[in-house]
């Protein structure tokens, strides 16, 4: 294996990892700073499609404020297909309450379990980056309320 695509795989991983990251614990707008001008978010199962950068900035900005997230990543596999161009896939798994006023939230099960199918691009300033994210969700329900104490 080259160098190069040790490079290209492990830049795609940062992606799939700096992505959560930006939801659970950055500023979720800057989500669209990791797809390519007309990256698009696909979630087929809810007929949603999200296309170009200034969209997805709305749409992962438009996040409650109150909500408290968090993903899991794993199984993250990255498949260099060109100098240019990259697969991922990769499970996810997400615990999230509405309502969040601080503190402790009691354990419960995960909201969501899934996994994306990624496609990466690499831009001309040589910076891997999304092109598409396809989301499938294997197991979901409602995000719930934190219970009052």
């Amino acid at each position: 294996m080259t160098m190069e695509r040790l490079l290209a795989e492990r830049a795609c991983e940062r992606i799939v990892v700096d992505f959560v990251h930006r939801l659970d614990l950055g500023e979720p707008a800057s989500v669209a700073e990791l797809f390519t001008e007309d990256g698009v978010w696909t979630w087929p199962a809810g007929d949603r499609s999200v296309k170009g950068r200034e969209s997805l900035r709305d749409y992962f900005g438009s996040r409650p404020a109150d909500r408290l997230s968090r993903r899991v990543m794993s199984n993250i596999l990255v498949t260099v297909t060109s100098a240019d161009t990259a697969t991922a896939i990769s499970y996810f798994t997400t615990y999230r309450v509405d309502g969040h006023e601080g503190g402790l939230v009691p354990p419960g099960p995960p909201v969501q379990v899934g996994h994306y199918e990624d496609t990466f691009r690499r831009s001309p300033d040589g910076a891997w980056l999304l092109s598409a994210r396809v989301l499938h969700l294997a197991f979901g329900g409602p995000t719930p309320r934190p219970p009052r104490p």
